[in-house]
């Protein structure tokens, strides 16, 4: 298969990457080579970063063998995207102020016929008298979407078919920074993302995504939403775990070589020890379903995967 598209790895410059992340951009730059696809790098950076992590996150990448596609893209750069995106569904009379704290939205009860966790729309329906004083009193406000549907479905590559909740989802917060989900939708389009690949806890998310994307006229990517890796709990695999990243890795003696080796065997191919043998062999069919669980406090043993 051939396409002019791309696949994508966005990671946030929140610290470095750990053998989870790294798993997850290795499956995403496999996807997008192996359909003959560009692979490119976005920096999420609306948020939370932690200085150097950027330059550590793309040289770790870089030491397992991935190679991207430039520039390197950061959302902080593409705010005038964003507004105009959020413009348009203003004038289409699709956005509401919403002043709402996050403990006022937890303890609300969800909208009737809502999924359950729904925003409830409490600030959905206010007069503008109510806004005007709610204003008066200080309240930032966030931007939600004016939803008109509750689920919405999409189909996934490895998941097959799932229809998830929507509900009125923040487009611009409170700080006025423009939301993750908004953000997303419209850096795919923009980059000529057609294909998704991130991990499976991502899901639920997707609906939202998705349902945005045709308000704003914008076609819908492929997904395919891969295992998590896990710790010896059965949880999601944190830096708080031990020596989950290369950086961990390789203190403990071990080469990017043997780390990657062990990400390659996690998905089901052990006698890869590089990006192109691996590419040469994956079959996105034949990817495990279930998640690789990581004891991080012994040696990466490859043989020990299936």
């Amino acid at each position: 298969m051939s396409t002019t598209g791309f696949g994508r790895f966005a990671p946030s410059p929140s610290g470095d990457l750990h053998l989870g992340n790294l798993r997850t951009a290795l499956l995403a730059w496999l996807f997008a080579r192996s359909t003959g696809r560009g692979f490119l790098l976005r920096v999420e950076d609306l948020d939370r970063v932690r200085a150097g992590s950027q330059e550590r996150q793309l040289a770790d990448l870089a030491a397992l063998g991935l190679e991207w596609d430039p520039p390197v893209v950061r959302q902080s750069e593409r705010l005038p995207l964003y507004e105009r995106a959020i413009a348009r569904l203003t004038a289409a009379g699709r956005t509401y102020e919403c002043f709402c704290t996050r403990r006022e939205i937890q303890q609300a009860v969800t909208a009737p016929h809502g999924p359950m966790g729904a925003y409830p729309g409490t600030c959905r329906d206010l007069t503008e008298s109510e806004r005007e004083q709610k204003r008066a009193a200080g309240r930032p406000a966030a931007l939600r979407l004016r939803s008109d549907v509750t689920d919405f479905e999409i189909t996934d590559q490895l998941m097959g078919s799932y229809r998830g909740a929507v509900d009125d989802l923040v487009l611009r917060r409170g700080d006025g920074i423009p939301a993750y989900n908004l953000a997303v939708v419209v850096d795919d389009a923009d980059q000529h993302i057609d294909q998704v690949v991130r991990g499976d806890d991502l899901l639920p998310s997707t609906p939202r995504q998705a349902y945005l994307a045709t308000l704003l006229d914008l076609p819908i990517p492929t997904y395919a939403h891969v295992p998590l890796v896990l710790n010896p709990d059965g949880q999601r695999l944190a830096k708080r775990d031990g020596a989950v990243t290369l950086h961990d890795r390789i203190e403990l003696g071990e080469t990017p070589r043997q780390v990657f080796t062990a990400l390659s065997a996690s998905l089901g191919y052990p006698e890869a020890t590089s990006t192109s043998q691996l590419l040469a062999q994956f079959r996105p069919e034949n990817l495990p379903h279930q998640p690789w669980t990581l004891d991080p406090n012994g040696l990466l043993q490859p043989s020990a995967y299936p």
